[in-house]
């Protein structure tokens, strides 16, 4: 006879800790197997060598060792999640599955499909908001349409805030209501296809001074004045709840940036065509990009010439991480200094970002390239020399990551700023002066 129980399906939410959906299928009338799946929908489209699969390895193994102590398992599956719950389904007699919400929009597809499947099998799928803050139309205008300026979305979204929004899931009260059974092997890196990297991972551990002096660090790359914290928030292992009740209490800046996160989900959610890789303000999906695959090569490699530039994507294609104010500098070079397509910017980012969220990274280059809600406008065009001599005046940034800056090794500029500002300017006016 199949054992009765519920299900608790992990997904960016890499925690047993204040996890909504975990919580409430621990609180469950039946005992709750957890699991995890490596997506081979999503791991199909990977590297071997992908920084981020090691990552999540090392957390569910800490995880499995959490739920060891606890006389319970994870199970670990890798496959499609039809594929899994369908295998599930014979295995167990399940009644219902516990999830958090995700917003993407494969994600959306994924847990309908599910959703259907389980309801053939007389079993349902519970979904839950934990990633965020406020979600969807939680946060929206009197007239009860969604916001797309940040500014006046923030001010409404910190009238909201109560300590019920921001109160932690008590899910340790019910850790007796996980299914006991022996711990499982998790599948091997080798066998689904991958290898490990070795990578020291940022910590989630974050000193209270940081915080407090973020406003004055943040936009300096050469000093340690960022959290860090960018892969945590994308994989749950730290909670959104935890951090913003910090946020709160030490730095009004800090959470703004947690609003940000909140704000380009519920754009996400709100939008339809910005899920599926449009533009938000759609036309500028006119504007006629050069697209030149060399140029794009350069960009990529950190070869550009300008090394404020090429510090920030040798940053990123060494470690997987760059820095926020760079992310700005690299971005508004490659889609107003080089006319190449954003969405070529956001899909290499996608590929090398330990930190990589859809919401925020789309977000984020569209207001680089000016196409986003509340974007930098269209004739904003950073200047890299200018944005050195802000942010990195002595070069500490730049010669870390381009020692070989004053050789003759360096390359030139590939294009002149002016030059390349006033052909930006001319093409993109062409455009959005006709609409």
């Amino acid at each position: 006879m199949k054992a009765k129980v519920n299900i608790a399906w992990f997904r960016r939410d890499l925690r047993l800790t204040d996890n909504a959906a975990l919580y409430h299928a621990l609180k469950s009338s039946r005992p709750v197997v957890p699991i995890f799946v490596f997506d081979t929908n999503i791991l199909n489209e990977l590297p071997a060598a992908d920084k981020r699969i090691t990552f999540i390895y090392d957390v569910l193994e800490e995880m499995q060792e959490q739920l060891k102590a606890l006389g319970s398992s994870l199970e670990v599956y890798h496959g499609t999640p039809e594929e899994v719950f369908t295998a599930l389904l014979k295995k167990y007699d399940i009644g219902h599955v516990f999830t958090n919400h995700d917003y993407e929009q494969y994600a959306i597809d994924r847990d309908e499909a599910i959703g259907i499947l389980l309801k053939q099998h007389g079993a349902a799928l519970h979904t839950y908001k934990d990633q965020v803050i406020f979600e969807r139309n939680e946060v929206v205008k009197d007239d009860g349409t969604p916001y797309t300026v940040f500014t006046p979305y923030s001010r409404k979204w910190k009238s909201a805030l109560t300590p019920f929004y921001l109160s932690s899931y008590p899910a340790k009260k019910y850790y007796d209501n996980f299914y006991q059974q022996k711990a499982y092997a998790l599948p091997t890196l080798k066998s689904m296809g991958f290898e490990r990297v070795d990578i020291d991972f940022p910590g989630k551990q974050v000193k209270s001074a940081l915080i407090e002096h973020y406003k004055d660090t943040r936009d300096f790359p050469g000093i340690k004045g960022t959290s860090h914290l960018g892969i945590h928030l994308r994989f749950g292992t730290i909670s959104i709840r935890q951090l913003a009740r910090k946020a709160q209490e030490k730095s009004e800046v800090f959470l703004n940036e947690l609003i940000w996160r909140d704000f380009y989900h519920m754009i996400l959610a709100q939008f339809a065509h910005v899920r599926a890789g449009e533009s938000f303000r759609q036309d500028y999906d006119r504007i006629p990009w050069r697209n030149n695959e060399k140029e794009f090569e350069k960009w990529c490699a950190g070869q550009t010439g300008y090394p404020i530039v090429d510090a920030g994507m040798r940053e990123l294609n060494t470690t997987g991480f760059m820095h926020n104010r760079v992310r700005m500098i690299t971005a508004s070079f490659l889609t107003k200094h080089l006319l190449i397509d954003w969405r070529w910017g956001e899909a290499y980012f996608a590929e090398k970002l330990l930190d990589y969220d859809y919401a925020a990274n789309n977000g984020g280059w569209q207001w680089a390239a000016g196409c986003g809600c509340d974007a930098a406008p269209y004739f904003r065009v950073f200047s890299p020399a200018r944005q050195t001599e802000k942010f990195d005046k002595e070069l500490t940034y730049i010669k870390k990551w381009v020692p070989e800056l004053e050789g003759f090794e360096y390359p030139a500029p590939m294009v002149v700023h002016e030059d390349a500002r006033k052909r930006a300017l001319a093409t993109y006016g062409k455009v959005l002066k006709k609409g």
